[in-house]
């Protein structure tokens, strides 16, 4: 592959307009095989298309990256020096951004300290709290790793093999024959467990009250979750991400990246999530399309242990769903006071759907990019989809605030499906208290989110991409991204991953490899992201 089309290069023609420079980028960063249409020949499970995943699946974190470009007016000309970058609504979002998300650390910290919190109460506050940012790290570093893995793909790697040897062994370790698409699938199972974890952690008892609030502040922050929210997003996402873009190599040059990935390729390994490939190859007989499996060269006794492990996967998934609804009906779940149990169920499920749209809507957007504009208009909310989405910077905002989203959902289903049977009380299915316990940790709630609210959307998005945006509900969604954007609650992102670069020492790709293996959009990159100091 051409490393010159890497995932940095978004320069577009000026002469485009406003949405065809949006088309223009992206078929940059995508650089699909001609005549070749998105899903047709590639792994659902991995999003991308095999001969362009690394220019793809990053793109999300590079666009997003271009956000700090996007706020820049001519205003700025009139500004101090040192801050001609802002404008007065960016240093007001900046501002209370950061107030928000220090008041969020401060109350879930009251509240583990007083604890109030699952772990804190049934372990000690100390564990929880501690337990808490080490999982928020390994967030941060699993959502920006991701990203850089699949952008280093193309790179050649004797050109990092001395000033990176660390990263050195995790691209080895990822881009060995099908390591990738199996450490996505792996990963977005930790994802999720992570986040479940960090619930556990910092999610309020019922009841729980810190600091004198008011109720309101009560309500809106602590039993709604809505600090613990802002602070996974703010610190464990949307930061990391923002370096990761164009810093890919400093940032998973640890051992922090490769323990994760080790991890993530053994929890695929395992079969636990192996009933989602059933559904792949489901979905490939109904539309025809080849999976790009290993399934023809298989040995007998691999093709043996391959289908043992998707009857693995679909016995594990049945009963975590069994077990799961069994404590909704019976309210034996972390699920917020005075919701009816009926209410508990629907709205797992309604969730799950919600969070599985945004997840296979990114893949159907970057399916259709290269669908011919005359095909496109023959389904007329598609089109319409697409064209807000491609319109003026809708991009980077749909995709920041999709992250936004998808966590706010993530969390709500951690508590609709995490057990919560105290002891002595009947335990479910008459097991024993050290199964209870078990069923406690919320990984049966980890399972099915991760299979049915999320890799399953990817295929069905995959398969069918234009009946996927052909949804209305998708073009509320992406207005509902929109606004979240536009609200500037979570800008605190760009202020900390500008002091986390300065601290950690982080330094453009481009300075290792050079432009001509980064598209020369490195400089370009750090030009837009630089926040002026005084």
């Amino acid at each position: 592959m051409d490393t010159t089309s890497l995932h940095l290069s978004l320069k577009a023609p000026k002469s485009h307009s406003h949405k065809e420079e949006q088309r223009s980028k992206m078929r940059e960063c995508v650089p699909f095989k001609p005549g070749t249409i998105y899903g047709s020949n590639s792994s659902p499970l991995s999003t991308v298309p095999s001969e362009a995943s690394s220019q793809q699946y990053a793109f999300d974190h590079v666009i997003a990256n271009d956000e700090e470009a996007s706020v820049q007016t001519k205003s700025e000309e009139t500004l101090p020096a040192g801050f001609q970058n802002y404008t007065s609504i960016t240093f007001i979002k900046y501002a209370y951004s950061l107030a928000i998300l220090a008041f969020s650390v401060t109350v879930v910290t009251a509240t583990i300290f007083t604890n109030q919190t699952k772990i804190a109460a049934d372990v000690h506050s100390i564990v929880a709290f501690i337990l808490l940012w080490v999982l928020t790290l390994w967030l941060a570093i699993m959502e920006g790793g991701q990203g850089c893995l699949v952008g280093l793909q193309p790179i050649d790697k004797t050109l990092y093999a001395q000033s990176h040897p660390k990263a050195l062994k995790v691209t080895t370790l990822a881009h060995k024959e099908e390591n990738l698409e199996r450490f996505i699938i792996g990963r977005q199972f930790l994802v999720v467990l992570v986040i479940f974890g960090i619930n556990m952690c910092g999610s309020a008892l019922k009841g729980a009250r810190v600091l004198n609030l008011p109720d309101i502040l009560v309500e809106i922050f602590i039993n709604s979750g809505v600090a613990l929210i802002l602070m996974t997003t703010i610190l464990g996402q949307l930061t990391a991400q923002v370096n990761a873009a164009d810093c890919m190599l400093d940032f998973i040059n640890n051992y922090g990246m490769l323990i994760t990935t080790h991890v993530s390729l053994f929890i695929e390994m395992s079969g636990l999530l192996h009933s989602v490939y059933l559904v792949q190859i489901a979905f490939a007989k109904i539309t025809g399309k080849s999976t790009e499996s290993n399934q023809s060269t298989r040995t007998i006794p691999q093709a043996i242990f391959f289908w043992l492990r998707i009857v693995f996967s679909v016995a594990v998934l049945s009963f975590s769903l069994a077990v799961t609804l069994v404590a909704l009906f019976d309210g034996k779940t972390t699920m917020y006071s005075g919701v009816p149990e009926p209410v508990s169920v629907t709205l797992l499920f309604v969730l799950m759907a919600f969070v599985g749209m945004m997840e296979g809507m990114q893949i159907a957007l970057f399916a259709v990019i290269n669908m011919p504009k005359d095909e496109l208009k023959k389904h007329s909310q598609a089109a319409k989809v697409c064209d807000l989405v491609f319109s003026g910077s809708h991009l980077q905002a749909f995709l920041i605030g999709r992250q936004i989203c998808v966590t706010c959902c993530m969390f709500i289903v951690a508590r609709v499906a995490t057990c919560n049977v105290d002891e002595g009380e009947t335990t479910i299915f008459g097991v024993s208290a050290g199964i209870q316990n078990f069923f406690n940790t919320g990984l049966l709630g980890a399972i099915i989110t991760t299979i049915i609210g999320s890799l399953a959307w990817r295929i069905i998005a995959s398969a069918f991409p234009v009946a996927f945006l052909s949804n209305p509900l998708i073009y509320l969604i992406i207005r509902l991204c929109l606004f979240l954007e536009s609200s500037g609650v979570c800008s605190a992102a760009w202020v900390l991953a500008r002091l986390q670069k300065k601290v950690a020492g982080y330094k453009p790709d481009v300075d290792y490899l050079g432009p001509s293996k980064t598209g020369g959009a490195g400089k370009k990159l750090e030009d837009d992201l630089e926040l002026q100091e005084n």
